[in-house]
This record gives C-alpha cells, sequence and structure tokens, in this order.
C-alpha cells in the first residue's frame, strides 16, 4: 500500500475512533488540522467551532501563521470561513489578491501572513453546521478535484465524530447524575434504618424526622443522612423522633 494511502487510511480510522477512554476532542482536532495539510496538500488548515453560545471559536491550526488568520477573521467579522459557517455552503478564493473587495481587512491580513487562496468548507451533517475546516494556500490556485472530494470526506468525518462525541458526554453526564441520586437514596434508606433502631420510630416517621432536621438545620437531607450514619451530629442536633 502506498504511503499517502496508508495515512489516508489511518487519518479515517481515527476520525471514526471516538469512543476510546480519555477522548480528547482537541488533540483530535489538532491531529486532524495536520493531516490535512498533509494529506490535501495545502500550506496550512485551520478548524473553526461553534461553542453552546452559538459562537465560533478557533480549535486547532497546523501553523501559528493560521491560527492567528483565523482569530483575525472571528475578531473582525469578517472573512471566507465566517461566509462558509453562515451559509453552510464551501468557500473558495484561488487568489486573494483579487479578494479586496469582498473582504479588505481579511485578504490583506491573509496576504501579510503569507496566503494567497483560501478553501473553507462546512463542518455540517445534514441542517447542522458545527464549524468550518479552512484550508490555506500560499500561491494562488485551486484545489485539485480529488483532494477536494478527501477534504469533504474527511470534514463530514470530522463533524459525525465530534457530534457523536457530543451525545456520548450527554448521555455519561445523565448517567452520571442518575447514578448520584440512586447512590443518595442509598444513604437516606440505611440513615432511615439507623435512626428507626436508635429512637425505636417506625420507618415512615424516621424518614420524616430526618426531613425535619434537614429544614430545620438549612442542610440537605444527603447531609443529615450521612451524618446520621456516621453518628456525627451534635448532641444539639440530634433527631428526637417528632416531626
Amino acid at each position: 500500500m502506498k504511503t499517502q494511502d496508508q495515512r489516508i487510511r489511518d487519518t479515517f480510522i481515527m476520525l471514526a475512533d471516538t469512543l476510546v477512554a480519555q477522548f480528547d476532542v482537541i488533540d483530535f482536532l489538532d491531529v486532524l488540522a495536520h493531516r490535512c495539510a498533509e494529506l490535501l496538500d495545502v500550506d496550512a488548515c485551520g478548524l473553526l467551532l461553534v461553542d453552546h453560545h452559538d459562537t465560533l471559536t478557533t480549535v486547532a491550526a497546523s501553523t501559528e501563521q493560521a491560527r492567528l488568520l483565523e482569530l483575525f477573521q472571528l475578531q473582525n467579522s469578517e472573512g471566507p470561513c465566517l461566509d462558509c459557517y453562515h451559509t453552510g455552503a464551501a468557500v473558495s478564493c484561488a487568489d486573494l489578491a483579487e479578494a479586496h473587495e469582498r473582504w479588505p481587512r481579511f485578504t490583506a491580513a491573509a496576504l501579510d501572513g503569507g496566503f494567497r487562496g483560501v478553501h473553507a468548507l462546512p463542518l455540517r451533517l445534514r441542517e447542522q453546521v458545527i464549524g468550518t475546516m479552512n484550508l490555506f494556500t500560499a500561491t494562488p490556485r485551486t484545489l485539485d478535484p480529488s483532494a477536494l472530494e478527501l477534504a469533504r470526506g474527511l470534514a463530514d468525518m470530522a463533524t459525525i465524530g465530534i457530534l457523536h462525541e457530543r451525545i456520548v458526554r450527554r448521555h455519561e453526564v445523565v448517567t452520571e447524575q442518575l447514578q448520584t441520586a440512586l447512590n443518595s437514596r442509598i444513604v437516606i434508606e440505611q440513615a432511615k434504618g439507623v435512626l428507626s433502631e436508635r429512637l425505636q420510630i417506625p420507618i415512615d416517621e424516621a424518614f420524616a424526622t430526618l426531613r425535619t432536621q434537614a429544614r430545620a438545620t438549612n442542610s440537605k437531607l444527603l447531609e443529615v443522612a450521612a451524618a446520621v450514619i456516621h453518628d456525627s451530629l451534635p448532641n444539639a442536633a440530634r433527631p428526637t423522633g417528632r416531626d
């Protein structure tokens, strides 16, 4: 297998694997930016993602010049990457020397940074656009059709991977919250039993006593329950069995 084909295969495998333990989306995108620059024969690649406030943020770039140019676009609200995100469609400019009227500030900054061409692709799944992949060239040129097709494939796989990781993360948060609630319930049930035995009162009355104690001390029910189990309530704060 040719080295280039091997690198492409390895990159797609990486993009598909967002279920590994300790998945790091920033490292994932940093590797992707460098791989894109390498595989697509461009001089730099930058990646922008939208945050939960619907604000675009620079998350990865293969060179410092590309990172600064991405930041410049965001700070000045002008450039092909922003147009790509807002329209959800690819934006290409083979020669930035001819784009002064379209993006005056961005064009000047890009040329000053050594870039002459830009190709922005949306990170998009159906109607949802989560960011852009931005390819920069040091010479004015269009992308080869095969390179453009590969770029779209990489952008699509990255989008699917990021969205899948977000779904998994949200599920894990919900699961963790549920487990916390279950663990809390176990502690409270144990405290009810301890209090029932200690005060020789029914279980229902023990729970009412715990609740009354929590309200009286402005504490969480779980905190009072844990204190009862560990017998760490101050004497003055010990439940008496009366609601």
